[in-house]
């Protein structure tokens, strides 16, 4: 497992990381906090350091489960992401479902906040500390980045940056953030099936010197290579939810990526790794890992060769065709 530097700040994270929300949130199926923690303890056995994680990930439970996997002196085995910005302790849990808490910048609130999660994540500091999912307005306030910098600077936190989402967008929070911020990195949705926002924050990224942690780098585990058309999700699984259409057009899709894992001799969902890794400011991609065999074969990721220049630009002409798929809008089918 190679490791990565977010910007100057002496915070390394390995490039393949572990997002916690798979296996805390109660949208990728149940999982006991035993079991979370095996699968986590497994990952750092493998290599894995940088485990990202936020106090929304079932109401806490994001950060206690990790906690329990690496208690006391367990901790400095790990690199910890972590997010702030919801109040998410205040809505009513029979009602929030999957949709967002409201978000809260007062400074009394954000110290009790970083103070809370960091008791639940049984440590004293935070590696890589994140406001999490912001609008543009959010982004302007000063006061919050001046107490960023002083928790920083308390030892509270190490390096700070900006999760945009909750899906994929957010270009112009993500360029004026790196561009404006006192930041040090930023989280994106980027994969070779979702290639835009990310090439256009890739770039503003090696202008500015941040560094990019990203998720989804399977487009929800389309490009891990397992799914056929009669793929069912369990229930419990957000992907239920998916249109049909949603399947059949990614399976279509990879069909045509089929060239890498020829070319390369690596596995789908690995060459859809090193995709994402190919820029040196992306520092850390996060798979959604759910099981043992899959952890290892993403932990392996990292030590396959890097794509090359024309395979890179083959993937993104067929981006730009759509794959030779028809567009869909609104339930309907375009010309692109």
């Amino acid at each position: 497992m190679q490791h990565r530097q977010i910007t100057d700040t002496g915070v390394h994270v390995s490039e393949v990381g572990f997002g916690v929300w798979t296996v805390s949130a109660g949208w990728w199926g149940d999982y006991s906090d035993d079991a979370a923690a095996a699968l986590m303890r497994q990952a750092a056995d493998l290599g894995i350091t940088f485990f990202d994680t936020a106090e929304t990930y079932g109401n806490g439970r994001g950060e206690t489960v990790l906690a329990h996997a690496f208690p006391g002196s367990e901790r400095d085995r790990i690199v910890i992401g972590a997010k702030f910005g919801y109040d998410w302790a205040s809505r009513d849990p029979n009602q929030a479902g999957h949709r967002e808490a409201p978000h809260r910048f007062d400074i009394p609130f954000l110290e009790q906040a970083l103070d809370a999660s960091l008791r639940r994540l049984g440590t004293d500091r935070i590696d890589f500390y994140q406001l999490h999912n912001p609008r543009m307005d959010h982004l302007h306030m000063d006061d919050v980045w001046a107490w960023t910098e002083r928790v920083r600077a308390a030892g509270k936190v190490r390096s700070v940056g900006v999760a945009l989402g909750p899906a994929i967008g957010w270009l112009e929070e993500g360029l004026y953030a790196m561009e404006h911020l006192p930041i040090d990195g930023v989280q994106m949705i980027y994969n070779a099936l979702e290639l835009d926002p990310g090439r256009e924050l890739i770039a503003c990224a090696e202008r500015t010197g941040k560094a990019l942690v990203v998720r989804v780098p399977h487009s929800s585990g389309m490009l891990e290579g397992q799914y056929t058309p009669e793929t069912k999700f369990e229930r419990g699984d957000h992907r239920q939810h998916r249109p049909k259409a949603w399947l059949e057009d990614g399976l279509r899709k990879i069909e045509q990526l089929q060239f890498l894992t020829e070319e390369t001799g690596t596995s789908l969902s690995q060459v859809a790794l090193r995709y994402v890794l190919q820029s040196s400011t992306v520092v850390s991609a996060l798979p959604n890992i759910y099981n043992a065999e899959q952890l290892v074969e993403f932990a392996r990721a990292g030590d396959q060769p890097a794509l090359t220049d024309a395979q890179m630009r083959r993937v993104e002409e067929l981006f730009e065709s759509n794959y030779g798929l028809p567009v869909r809008v609104a339930g309907a089918v375009a010309a692109r």
